[in-house]
């Protein structure tokens, strides 16, 4: 696509694809041009490291608007997790049964515990909702630019010729230019590039791995489950290998900040909602704990153990008062 005088992205499906997603293209283009202005404002040259700088900016602009969706996602997940026992008995009740009443009656039942308990069971797609497209079309810009540099292509948002060329100018240590790819760079190019690749597929394998390690319920790692997270492990980086070489340089700065940002954020999901069972869980478990011992401490509160001790003594007690029988319930005479 880059030496080409065609831009194949805009032509036939993916042309009609990316034009839908015209805004899109037109926002992220406001985002780099504008944060780039405001870097060469306070002094930094205007082709060359300012415009990285913008791509890693435009990351950051990204996951914070996706971080309330995120922490949404989340707190719905934790729900679903506390609501599986009852989703299994619904199931259960339902189980092998074929007619399209119990099918209507599965599906009411369903909906109303989730209605009921605030729980979304599609909330987890809606952060991939909004970054597929978005990545989508930061690969799109990126490729684009070169040829609105050229005069191949009209301007897109606030790309014109001008800014165009000044951005395909821009090199990243001296050696690869923000446009190339692995095929168009020389020797010292592609062996930066080759390093940018491996480094996201480090990041994608080190998450998948933490997550396996830390966040994943020991009991449900058998049989094809535990083959399917292995496989997973190996897949994922080793599909970053293939669909990296052939992405201009910019987007992999722009992938490896954001496989960056988004290994950070699972840290910080394992960290405060574990899946239940999990040993990140039982960790949790234990900070919780002390976190309210400390509090408790500081309001000068008797301890969590020192609570249950009395709560232990005064039931002894009441056994010792009322005796270890414990009193049938009577039924309420009716007044004649």
């Amino acid at each position: 696509m880059i030496n080409q005088d065609n831009f194949l992205l805009d032509s036939g499906f993916w042309g009609f694809l990316y034009k839908i997603l015209t805004p899109i293209e037109w926002l992220m283009t406001q985002i780099l041009a504008g944060f780039h202005k405001f870097l060469t404002m306070i002094g930094m040259s205007p082709i060359g490291f300012s415009w990285i700088l913008s791509i890693i900016v435009l990351v950051l602009v990204v996951h914070a608007c996706i971080f309330p969706i995120y922490y949404k996602q989340m707190k719905s997940m934790r729900k679903l997790q506390a609501l599986q026992p009852k989703i299994q008995r619904i199931q259960n009740k339902y189980k092998g049964k074929t007619d399209q009443a119990s099918k209507e009656a599965l599906s009411r039942e369903m909906m109303k515990l989730y209605q009921d308990n605030k729980a979304n069971p599609a909330g987890s797609c809606l952060p991939m909702l909004v970054q597929g497209p978005v990545f989508m079309c930061m690969f799109y810009t990126l490729s684009a630019i070169p040829y609105i540099a050229r005069g191949k292509r009209a301007s897109l948002g606030a790309f014109d010729q001008a800014t165009a060329q000044g951005f395909s100018a821009t090199n990243v240590f001296g050696v690869v230019s923000v446009t190339d790819n692995f095929t168009t760079a020389d020797a010292i190019g592609k062996v930066v590039i080759g390093s940018f690749v491996a480094l996201m597929c480090g990041c994608m394998f080190y998450m998948q791995w933490f997550q396996m390690r830390r966040n994943v319920n020991p009991a449900t790692m058998q049989g094809s489950a535990a083959t399917m997270q292995k496989a997973m492990l190996w897949i994922f980086p080793l599909m970053y290998i293939f669909s990296g070489i052939t992405m201009p340089f910019a987007v992999l700065v722009y992938w490896l900040t954001n496989n960056v940002c988004s290994l950070l954020r699972t840290i910080w999901q394992v960290y405060e909602f574990p899946t239940p069972g999990s040993p990140a869980a039982d960790a949790k478990k234990i900070r919780d704990h002390n976190r309210e011992n400390a509090r408790r401490a500081k309001a000068g509160e008797i301890s969590l153990e020192e609570e249950e001790l009395q709560h232990a003594k005064e039931e002894a007690e009441r056994k010792v008062s009322k005796g270890y029988q414990r009193q049938q319930p009577q039924r309420k005479r009716k007044k004649k």
